[in-house]
């Protein structure tokens, strides 16, 4: 799956898109996805893959469209702790770090 979403994202940044990728990079518990999980996002909307089986995607694009703008990678931490989690849907109980980056 790693090797299909950066195929995908060379891809859509070789038709002219900009491109960010935001990957698990640790996990605790009930995460819902293992790390290495990507997601991949374009400034025109466009996803691939998953960090999380759908309830943070939402909020993890939108820090991917800001990264884009930015270049400035973001650490993004989820978990029961944290009430953004809550927030977007991540009731597993499980906890996760997204880390986000523009593609050069």
């Amino acid at each position: 799956m790693t090797e299909d979403m950066l195929e995908t994202a060379a891809a859509w940044a070789e038709a002219g898109e900009q491109v960010a990728i935001a990957t698990v990079v640790e996990t605790w518990g009930s995460s819902p996805r293992p790390a290495g999980s990507m997601l991949v996002v374009t400034a025109s909307g466009r996803m691939a893959g998953s960090v999380s089986g759908g309830c943070i995607e939402g909020a993890v694009a939108e820090v991917a469209q800001e990264t884009m703008r930015t270049g400035q990678p973001q650490l993004l931490d989820f978990g029961i702790s944290d009430e953004r989690a809550w927030e977007v849907g991540l009731a597993c109980g499980g906890k996760l770090k997204v880390f986000v980056e523009k593609l050069a």
